[in-house]
């Protein structure tokens, strides 16, 4: 889409923290200088829990800086603004209205006439491709159709700048490739009122496809880490060498803040808090073997899992995360490699894959260690959930508490170290009789 390079929207030095339990602020978000210029797709990176939905929200207007300043066209942003439309991951529609009041509710803000509220609502469903299905409820339609209809309304209301958090994350590959050819099609031929566009994606490939630059946040606290132009001409093919340049340079950005992030964090805290991935036991060992056998050798580019595992960023970047705290694999320059225990992990039984994570967990993840000599020094040997997660809220979210605890656990489990009762969420120490 052709445009000049001016600024629709500014964020000036934003911050966004929360306060934890113990009274103290936790940075989310530190000093974001942002410009989301007209006639540019411009696309958010980075691991699971960087602030990058947050972001999307300041944009917005839907939450609120701690600091700094939202600039849209040279006003400050303080609320939800008109010219400003926002499409989520999930589709939100209100199931007792067909697609034609969904579409129109969307307007309701506006307070447009009800005939030109009609009249907006139709135009958006044709450009959408529903023509003919307004009157039918979201339960007689697909996923894909069910989010063509959060577009439509989201397009209805003429917005300069679209703001979408993940819109096709939830829809299976072939209809989220439909719908985002449809939409750059939409854009290309100028046929969106919409002259700038701020993405959050997991998919790399996604991102190259679609934006004309890629910002990578860092974590803990999320920042603006690198800045990536995509100068390909539409329509774009993976199959091109200068596409896969582009997405070897993003990985290789997204895996550096990825281990930047994780060391600072452990020393900030040493290592006590640090924030685990979920990434469940039978998933670890899967990509370990993989990664062990031909053709990769002990050392596979994240790229190429990616593509031959059928998984998003959000989907394999938490079990590689996982392998490099547990000193498994390394992460570095957009590749796995197994370290010397990970590849005597790879080749092990059941029960020596256990000792041996038992050994990692205590040596390598703290929080662990801290676990059991909690439930070794209690009487009865038992402790309950809450304890150890008012302890991590003291450090990281309640979300990432949640995620770090869930993790520890099942870990923990599978290595034999301690047992967890759900039902009670009560730890327990493990004796020789169980």
């Amino acid at each position: 889409m052709g445009g000049g390079n001016s600024a629709i929207i500014d964020l000036r030095k934003v911050s966004k923290w929360f306060a934890k339990q113990s009274g103290e602020p936790l940075t989310v978000l530190h000093n974001i200088d942002l410009s989301i210029n007209s006639g540019e797709i411009v696309g958010l990176l980075g691991r699971s829990g960087c602030g990058k939905s947050t972001l999307l929200r300041i944009a917005g207007g839907l939450v609120r800086p701690t600091s700094g300043q939202v600039v849209y066209r040279g006003c400050p942003l303080t609320e939800p603004a008109q010219g400003i439309a926002i499409v989520f991951q999930t589709f939100a529609l209100f199931p007792w209205l067909t697609v034609l009041d969904n579409v129109e509710a969307g307007l309701d803000a506006l307070g447009l006439p009800r005939q030109k509220a009609r009249e907006r609502a139709q135009e958006a469903i044709d450009l959408i491709g529903l023509d003919g299905f307004q009157s039918a409820f979201p339960r007689e339609l697909s996923g894909g159709m069910r989010q063509r209809v959060g577009f439509a309304r989201a397009i209805a209301t003429q917005p300069e700048v679209l703001l979408m958090d993940e819109p096709f994350s939830a829809l299976d590959v072939l209809t989220a490739e439909t719908l985002r050819t449809d939409f750059l099609d939409l854009w290309e031929q100028q046929q969106l009122s919409t002259k700038a566009v701020l993405i959050v994606t997991h998919s790399i490939e996604e991102a190259v496809l679609m934006c004309d630059r890629l910002l990578i946040l860092s974590s803990n606290p999320g920042r603006i880490a690198a800045e990536i132009p995509v100068l390909l001409g539409r329509p774009r093919s993976r199959l091109d060498e200068e596409f896969g340049d582009i997405v070897d340079e993003v990985y290789a950005a997204l895996t550096a803040r990825t281990i930047a992030s994780l060391g600072a964090f452990k020393r900030s805290h040493e290592g006590w808090a640090q924030p685990l991935p979920l990434a469940p036991v039978n998933r670890m060992n899967g990509l370990i073997e993989i990664v062990a056998a031909p053709p990769f050798g002990g050392r596979a580019r994240l790229e190429t899992l990616a593509n031959s595992l059928s998984l998003a960023v959000n989907d394999l970047f938490p079990i590689a995360e996982a392998l490099h705290i547990l000193e498994f694999a390394e992460i570095k320059d957009g590749a796995l490699k197994l370290t010397a225990a990970g590849s005597v992990f790879a080749h092990g039984n059941t029960d020596a894959r256990k000792k041996l994570l038992r050994e990692h967990l205590l040596s390598f993840v703290p929080i662990t260690a801290h676990i059991c000599r909690v439930l070794h020094e209690r009487k009865g040997h038992r402790a309950p959930r809450m304890r150890f997660e008012a302890e991590l809220e003291d450090h990281l979210t309640r979300r990432e508490a949640e995620r770090t605890l869930r993790a520890v656990t099942a870990w923990g489990r599978y290595a034999e170290l301690f047992a967890y009762d759900d039902r009670t969420r009560m730890f327990s120490a493990i004796t020789k009789a169980e």
